[in-house]
């Protein structure tokens, strides 16, 4: 209740929010306990209390309810009476609007705040000379004293404002740094899902080219091509479920791997068969048994395998590959070795996935390396701690 009324007041207009603050000035103007309690600058002699006292009270009170939207307004209005207040003696504790006044000036003025300083400084001058024409024993000290402590007041108004200024900027470097960070998870996982499938179907296809004088092989081929179209589409549907607002999965998390349509290590079967079914000879090894809550370990798993079998396809079709998956309480290695020997087929590539799979390992506290051994072996190596680090 209490928090749904609170979330009420924040929705009312700045003015509405700021008219209290001047009431309740203007009320303890007419309690007999803070009579004579008000600030007294020049020290002349109490006035008591007559019609004029109301209004100056109203012009000294009143404005602060636009402090915020009319900062500079609120200061020249609460300045005036202040100027009357002291000038006729009333002494009241309207008084104190004047460094709220200030205060708020210093912190929500945006435009012309110099001359705004200026014309302030300015107006204290003849202040000053009045109540000293009025018999005021305030001497140079006490009125420097005062104006000090008013452009303290300023100061303070201003410091909030900078540091306001700086946590907005550093907001917006945090929102900038998210939406850079975001479009690199983003075309990361475009690259993942549409290069591993889109190779796999232009293999299929240029085999199947040869294909036309063996029917019985034939269809199979394209029965693959058709299922790995398929396999592609829900992939791609399965990232802009991730990207809908309405999915409530933030791909900034590192963990967003939970999500249970995700690809996960158990998929690493469908990923070899898939790949077998492009014309790549896959011996795969699976040992152990992945941690019970892996996060997104599970998924860096499946997208190392994934781009490993993806480069030997585009760069060593039809040379025996070899996966090799171990899993452990702490971390899950993988080693995917490829021989150099094979047709040199290859749709392209722009090395981005290897980089990219780097990154991702190492975002886990993990190792990755990918490189030739033994002559024409390639061997892609990742070793992935069993969740994100702390």
């Amino acid at each position: 209740m209490i928090d749904s009324l609170a979330d009420v007041w924040r929705r009312r207009d700045v003015v509405v929010r700021d008219l209290p603050l001047g009431l309740l000035l203007a009320v303890a103007c007419s309690v007999a306990a803070l009579d004579n309690r008000g600030t007294q600058l020049g020290d002349l002699p109490q006035r008591p209390f007559d019609a004029l006292a109301v209004g100056v009270i109203a012009l000294e009170c009143l404005p602060l309810a636009v402090r915020r939207r009319l900062p500079a307004v609120c200061l020249a209005l609460v300045a005036i009476g202040f100027a009357i207040d002291q000038l006729r003696g009333y002494h009241t504790v309207a008084g104190t609007a004047l460094p709220i006044a200030l205060l708020s000036a210093g912190a929500h003025l945006e435009r012309h705040r110099l001359p705004v300083v200026i014309l302030a400084s300015a107006a204290y001058v003849p202040l000053t000379l009045a109540l000293t024409r009025d018999g005021s024993a305030e001497g140079v000290a006490g009125f420097v004293t005062f104006y000090l402590a008013l452009a303290l007041a300023w100061g303070a108004g201003a410091w909030l404002r900078t540091s306001r200024a700086a946590e907005e900027q550093q907001r917006r470097h945090v929102a900038e740094s998210a939406r850079a960070a975001e479009r690199t998870r983003i075309a990361r996982e475009l690259h993942d899902v549409v290069t591993h499938h889109v190779t796999a179907m232009v293999v299929q296809a240029e085999a199947a080219r040869y294909l036309t004088a063996a029917p019985e092989r034939l269809d199979p081929t394209l029965t693959a091509i058709t299922d790995t179209g398929r396999r592609a589409i829900a992939d791609l549907r399965h990232l802009l479920d991730l990207l809908n607002p309405d999915h409530g999965t933030d791909l900034l998390n590192p963990d967003h791997g939970t999500d249970p349509r995700a690809p996960l290590a158990g998929d690493l079967t469908a990923l070899v068969e898939q790949t077998r079914q492009a014309g790549q000879p896959v011996e795969f090894t699976e040992t152990g048994r992945p941690a019970a809550a892996t996060g997104s370990a599970e998924v860096a798993t499946y997208r190392v395998v994934q781009e490993a079998l993806t480069n030997a396809l585009k760069y060593a079709h039809g040379s025996r590959t070899t996966v090799h998956v171990r899993h452990s309480d702490r971390e899950t290695l993988v080693e995917v070795s490829t021989d150099g020997s094979g047709t040199g087929f290859s749709p392209g590539g722009s090395g981005r996935g290897l980089a990219g799979l780097g990154e991702r390992v190492g975002v886990l506290g993990g190792e990755f390396s990918a490189g030739r051994r033994d002559g024409d072996m390639f061997v892609v190596q990742a070793r992935i701690p069993t969740g994100s680090p702390r």
